[in-house]
């Protein structure tokens, strides 16, 4: 949701207007951007308007978890790199990890020359009592991690849990900020308290707080690795996205993750030397839901054949400006790149393709009739189908016209309708709808975007809100029961056979067209800073408010030396 949200600022920040608005004055403001030969600070942006002085690192809405500084100060164990899901996580404070074959316990060796940021050591029992922390605290445990023992023996920490965490390690791995437990133990209602004085064991600590701009200054000492080459990160919450634009087109703001329309003119243009986007796709994607409790679209073939006239190279170019939602090209639905390793020996190779010939004997050999330019279903009756999204959400908005033109092709009337936010959001997940453009979730496995599409346990009655997924009514105790034995797999070549169940259904029965992926990119300057990651060395995620953007600062290097 929060990706959506994003996106409608845009629109209206952006596309509102026909220039750019100018950005008001910011002691963040990188003003030597353009012209510096030696500066010492990062500026980094986000278009989220107000933020609230709140630093607490398990809080989602806080300021240090919108704007991304929260990681500079705390860190996680270790470090995922969602562009390179497959890839084991890189030891972080944890200079051992260590899982057991089922996923049901967890060994991590703690570094034993890390400190917090008030010089006291960073040991094994303020791990511990960090998940300890969670354990004990429902609004704190925002995963849903089913903690059993959690227990410290030396520098070592041992967790077991309750059933397997195959595709949820990655969030205890890298998602959960580690915090000094003699200071939180402290604390009355650790899921409420601002910190309004943050100490963490990362190499940044909070120097200045206003709306204006958040000031993070570096540890000269005490830091456990080499400290980073930037003194100072210099956040700035921009009113909207127009003005986050301006800023980046302008070199006041150098790293930002914001939808650009137009980005080559209106961002890279500026600076082609320095300016530019990279927008890798990860494990979650984008796709036209089906709702298959309604008529004749409850036909697995009339969804194939839908899914073989899908332009999404057109969608890719006209609706996500070319880089905003990576073109999906597998028939699995998984993304180039994040999802390679996850495709099995059955898919391999097989992409998606315009076949429009290919969908009209699909349909002619169930029985479907093309009479002119209506496609009659097995009854008789022409085929009709009504796609919903909210009408702020224009990349959405030009993939449904261009998705209501490829199926005109063989021969399904569409109509568009553009509810606002909060009817469209209560529709889908009632299932009053007959096929809307959504996305999944997303993680360090297939699992996320397949069980948001196809979990049977997700599967709610029309009327009844289906939150967590199944939107669209997907009824499969084969793929219900492939999921579940992919998340409780305790071998890889158990794993993988449940992949490849999963995989038949998804493909053989289209539940959802898949159209794009994720990104976790970003816009950024190489004019003061050089080291960014890049599609030839991939080694982070590219957005300032993921838990790798500290991996990002810690590689990056003065562009003048």
């Amino acid at each position: 949701m929060q990706r959506r949200k994003l996106f409608a600022v845009a629109l209206a920040g952006v596309l509102a207007t026909g220039g750019l608005a100018a950005c008001g004055d910011s002691p963040n403001a990188n003003k030597d951007a353009s012209n510096s030969k030696g500066a010492d600070f990062l500026s980094i942006g986000m278009p989220n308007g107000t933020v609230s002085e709140n630093n607490n690192p398990f809080v989602g809405t806080s300021a240090g978890a919108s704007l991304g500084y929260r990681w500079t100060i705390y860190e996680p164990l270790g470090m995922w790199n969602n562009v390179k899901p497959a890839d084991p996580a890189k030891p972080w404070l944890a200079s051992d990890i260590k899982w057991a074959a089922d996923y049901k316990a967890l060994d991590v060796t703690i570094r034993d020359n890390a400190t917090w940021s008030d010089g006291q050591k960073l040991t094994a029992e303020d791990v511990a009592y960090t998940f300890n922390l969670i354990k004990s605290n429902e609004a704190l445990n925002i995963f849903a991690i089913p903690f059993d023992q959690i227990t410290v023996d030396g520098s070592k920490v041992k967790i077991t849990f309750k059933t397997s965490q195959f595709t949820t390690w990655h969030k205890i791995i890298s998602q959960i900020p580690i915090v000094p437990k003699h200071l939180w133990e402290k604390i009355s209602d650790p899921a409420t308290d601002p910190i309004k004085t943050p100490v963490g064991s990362g190499p940044y600590t909070l120097k200045t707080f206003s709306q204006q701009g958040i000031v993070l200054e570096r540890r000269e000492s005490g830091y456990w690795q080499d400290k980073p080459a930037i003194k100072e990160l210099r956040y700035t919450s921009y009113t909207d996205n127009n003005a986050q634009t301006t800023a980046l087109a302008t070199g006041q703001s150098e790293w930002s993750f914001v939808f650009i329309p137009s980005y080559q003119q209106t961002f890279v243009a500026k600076d082609p030397e320095h300016f530019k986007v990279w927008a890798p796709g990860v494990l979650g994607i984008h796709g036209l839901y089906i709702n298959t409790t309604q008529k004749p679209f409850d036909d697995p073939a009339l969804r194939r054949a839908m899914n073989k006239v899908v332009n999404r190279a057109d969608i890719f170019n006209q609706a996500e400006a070319s880089y905003f939602h990576p073109e999906l090209k597998s028939v699995t639905g998984l993304p180039e790149g994040a999802g390679d390793a996850f495709i099995t020996e059955a898919y391999k190779g097989q992409t998606l393709a315009v076949d429009v010939d290919g969908a009209k004997k699909i349909l002619t050999d169930a029985g479907y009739k093309l009479e002119g330019t209506t496609l009659k279903d097995k009854a008789g009756k022409p085929v009709t189908i009504k796609l919903s999204d909210p009408a702020p959400w224009s990349d959405y908005q030009t993939t449904l016209e261009i998705i209501k033109s490829n199926l005109a092709e063989i021969g399904i009337a569409a109509t568009v309708e553009k509810p606002n936010q909060n009817v469209w959001d209560q529709n889908v997940q009632k299932g009053d709808f007959g096929a809307v453009m959504r996305w999944t979730n997303g993680g360090s496995t297939p699992f996320d975007i397949y069980q948001t599409v196809m979990d049977g346990d997700l599967l709610k009655p029309i009327g009844t809100a289906a939150q967590q997924g199944n939107f669209g009514r997907f009824k499969s105790p084969e793929a219900t029961a492939a999921l579940k034995a992919y998340a409780n797999a305790t071998s890889d070549a158990d794993r993988t056979t449940a992949l490849a169940a999963i995989q038949k259904v998804f493909v053989e029965q289209a539940p959802m067209l898949p159209v794009g992926s994720d990104n976790v990119g970003g816009a950024y300057s190489t004019k003061n800073w050089v080291g960014w990651p890049s599609d030839s060395d991939p080694y982070a995620p590219m957005q300032p408010t993921q838990s790798g953007a500290l991996d990002v600062i810690m590689h990056l290097k003065p562009a003048s030396s």
